[in-house]
């Protein structure tokens, strides 16, 4: 009997440690579904939205520690899709994005502040047009209930155009960009 119970805490604790640390991974990236978009009131009316398609993308992150955490993303400015795609060449121009001078949108924390269970406030350096602002990113990230490798992540800020040298209200296009991440991060 003694035999019997010996082997099955071996086991146990052979699933038990192969178990926990997909847990508790410190190191994610985002999964391909995962999208990054922006909108843009039009008019007052209407939204424009685009999508960046290609992010690079690093989180070193344990829910037992959040505030060790540390996350950086690296959009593809080129990679950009828009819900009127007529508009590309305006947004990519130089009085926006200036794809042809910064390639690149980035994101690198400062800070990963724990708010509530699964929400926390995540603050930041974010270069657009190689202006660098500090923001803060309002975050759910929870373990997902199917997979202890992801973790779903809902977070979302306002910025300024102009905060980024984009210029003022033109064409009625606003002024107020709201940033959207969703998708799950991937334990690796």
């Amino acid at each position: 009997m003694l035999m019997r119970r010996t082997f099955f805490a071996r086991f146990l604790t052979i699933i038990v440690l192969a178990y926990v640390p997909q847990l508790n991974a410190a190191e994610w990236t985002l999964t391909p579904a995962t999208q990054i978009t922006f909108g843009i009131k039009s008019v007052g009316l209407s939204v424009v939205e685009g999508r960046f398609n290609k992010v690079q993308s690093d989180l070193k992150f344990d829910p037992e520690i959040p505030q060790k955490g540390t996350a950086q993303l690296r959009l593809d400015v080129d990679s950009m899709s828009f819900s009127k795609p007529s508009l590309k060449g305006l947004i990519l121009g130089s009085e926006f994005f200036d794809a042809e001078e910064f390639k690149h949108v980035k994101f690198t924390s400062r800070q990963i502040k724990p708010i509530a269970y699964g929400r926390y406030q995540i603050t930041g350096d974010l270069t657009i047009r190689g202006v660098t602002k500090l923001v803060s990113f309002d975050t759910l990230m929870n373990p997902n209930p199917n997979n202890p490798r992801l973790m779903d992540i809902h977070s979302n800020t306002t910025i300024q155009r102009s905060d980024f040298g984009m210029r003022k209200a033109l064409g009625g296009v606003g002024e107020q960009v709201i940033i959207q991440l969703k998708g799950q991060w991937q334990a690796y």
